[in-house]
């Protein structure tokens, strides 16, 4: 699945919504926010899960480290972004040590994440 322009939160209310009404979940390398979100009046397409990447230059470094650590996550939500609500915002925060963890262990902790935060339906 691709990662699509209206997956992405991009307003600084919307990331502020996530961090001051959502909950948070700590993953090690990386914290994971998230909101469920109300569909908006008059909304007529499906829902979809957005996503949101901070990396501050105190917390993972200079930009160099900072992008890769943003791309790293980008690419984990892609790839899993079926274990997400389609009407939930998440806000992904980068960590110092998530650019020294391999992926499959990033990856690991995002799933192990989105499946105690989300459990499946059938479970």
């Amino acid at each position: 699945m691709r990662f699509r322009a209206e997956q992405r939160l991009r307003r600084q209310n919307d990331f502020r919504a996530v961090r001051e009404r959502g909950r948070r979940c700590d993953c090690g390398a990386f914290t994971l926010w998230w909101r469920q979100r109300e569909p908006a009046a008059g909304e007529t397409t499906p829902p979809v899960a957005r996503l949101g990447v901070t990396a501050s230059i105190a917390a993972v470094g200079p930009a160099v480290q900072r992008n890769r650590a943003k791309r790293r996550l980008r690419e984990i939500f892609r790839r899993h972004q079926d274990l997400v609500p389609t009407n939930c915002d998440l806000l992904l925060v980068a960590r110092a040590a998530l650019n020294r963890l391999a992926y499959g262990e990033l990856e690991q902790k995002f799933m192990d994440a989105c499946r105690k935060i989300f459990p499946p339906a059938n479970a």
